[in-house]
């Protein structure tokens, strides 16, 4: 599996457990990989769960970078990238912000309305030159990943 698709499934796995608030985020993971037939992947699993270990910090972050709106208005597909591509560029040192931008953009364009991608880029984008960004690693509870 490349990285694009393991970002892709990722923000699938997002998407599906913000629909299914109600469900615990480790039994949508374990369902979702049965039923969809998903390999085991480490990155996927840590961003999975390090976006659900984190989720109002990024939370907090979008909201303050998407100027005029409020999470509630965005989209569930909008939130799930858009708190992929957060995770990434806090927690993932690894990854260019660039690329994480990039892939955003392109998973928008192909999950979302046409509206999506240049909304997207503009709020990663402040995120991005958030000067107060500090890549760190996401410490791990209790063995979750």
């Amino acid at each position: 599996m490349t990285r694009r698709e393991a970002r892709e499934t990722a923000m699938t796995l997002l998407y599906e457990r913000a629909c299914r608030a109600d469900t615990d985020a480790r039994e949508v993971y374990e369902r979702s990989l049965s039923l969809r037939d998903i390999e085991e992947n480490d990155y996927i699993k840590e961003v999975y769960f390090g976006v659900w270990d984190c989720v109002g910090e990024l939370d907090e972050k979008i909201a303050g970078a998407a100027i005029g709106w409020s999470l509630e208005r965005m989209s569930k597909v909008t939130l799930a990238i858009l708190r992929l591509a957060a995770y990434e560029l806090y927690h993932m040192p690894t990854i260019p912000k660039s690329v994480t931008l990039n892939e955003a953009v392109e998973l928008s364009k192909q999950y979302d309305d046409a509206q999506a991608s240049p909304f997207v880029n503009g709020i990663l984008s402040r995120i991005a030159e958030d000067e107060t960004i500090e890549k760190v690693a996401v410490p791990r509870k209790g063995g979750k990943s």
